[in-house]
Order: structure tokens, then C-alpha cells, then sequence
């Protein structure tokens, strides 16, 4: 199931989302071992969730993006920025004014897009495996 599915997505959307999973993984681990308040572990898979659903949609909308002339498709992606960021804010105010979740944790789960993202040369070689192995060059001369 795994190569048929990155076959359907794009690879750098699935390495990054993948990421962002083994974050949630590592730091429900942590939780586990430290706190075994459910409020903490429901947070942090709400912030997981919507780092994953954050990363689907900035890849959707620069997709949609760069077919778009100059001037739609700065006017395209300034509202679907906007459009993310009042989806958190929204969560977060609802997670705030209930007790089903922790914002804090559910904050740190969203972070999991960050670190995935910086950590993703790493993620690359993980998810290609053997094959992956030899270094990939990318046409402006970077090497993976």
C-alpha cells in the first residue's frame, strides 16, 4: 500500500506528511512516559491532524497557484493563507473555550509541520530506502 500510495501523491507532500506522523508518534511517546492525560494526547492529534490538513492544502493551493498568472495568483495564495491561518485560530479559540483538548499540546502538534520540514533531507533518504541511497542532485547543483 505505501508505494501505491506515494505513486498517487506527491512524494515531497507524502515525506512531508510522513514527518509530521513519526513527530506525533515520538512525541506521544514522550506523553505516555510523562503524562497519561487523554486532554494532552487528544491536543497534540488535533495539531497533528491539522498540520497534515495545513500541508495538503499549501500543496494544493501552489499547485493551483502556478498555473495562474502573476497578479491571481498572488491575489490566490494571499487568501488561501488567510483561509489556514483563520481554520487555526479558530480550533485553537474552540480548543481554549472546552476541555475536550489541550491548546498547548494541540500547538505543539501543528509544530510537527515545522520540524518535518526541516528535517526532510532526512526524511527523503528515509522513505527511498536503498534506492534513495546515492545522492540525487537537484538542477540548481544542491545535493540531496
Amino acid at each position: 500500500m505505501g508505494k501505491r500510495l506515494r505513486s498517487r501523491i506527491d512524494p515531497t507532500l507524502f515525506e512531508l506528511c510522513f514527518g509530521i506522523l513519526l513527530y506525533g508518534v515520538a512525541f506521544q511517546a514522550a506523553i505516555l512516559v510523562f503524562s497519561g492525560k487523554p486532554a494532552y494526547s487528544a491536543g497534540l492529534w488535533i495539531g497533528v491532524f491539522l498540520a497534515v490538513a495545513g500541508a495538503f492544502h499549501m500543496w494544493w493551493s501552489l499547485d493551483r497557484g502556478l498555473d495562474l498568472p502573476e497578479k491571481d495568483a498572488v491575489k490566490s495564495m494571499g487568501t488561501q493563507n488567510i483561509i489556514r491561518y483563520v481554520v487555526l485560530v479558530v480550533v485553537m479559540g474552540a480548543l481554549m473555550c472546552t476541555d475536550f483538548a489541550n491548546p498547548i499540546f494541540a500547538f505543539c502538534g501543528y509544530m510537527g509541520m515545522k520540524l518535518s520540514a526541516y528535517l526532510n533531507p532526512l526524511i527523503h533518504r528515509l522513505v527511498a530506502g536503498k534506492k534513495g541511497q546515492e545522492q540525487q542532485e537537484i538542477p540548481d547543483g544542491t545535493a540531496l
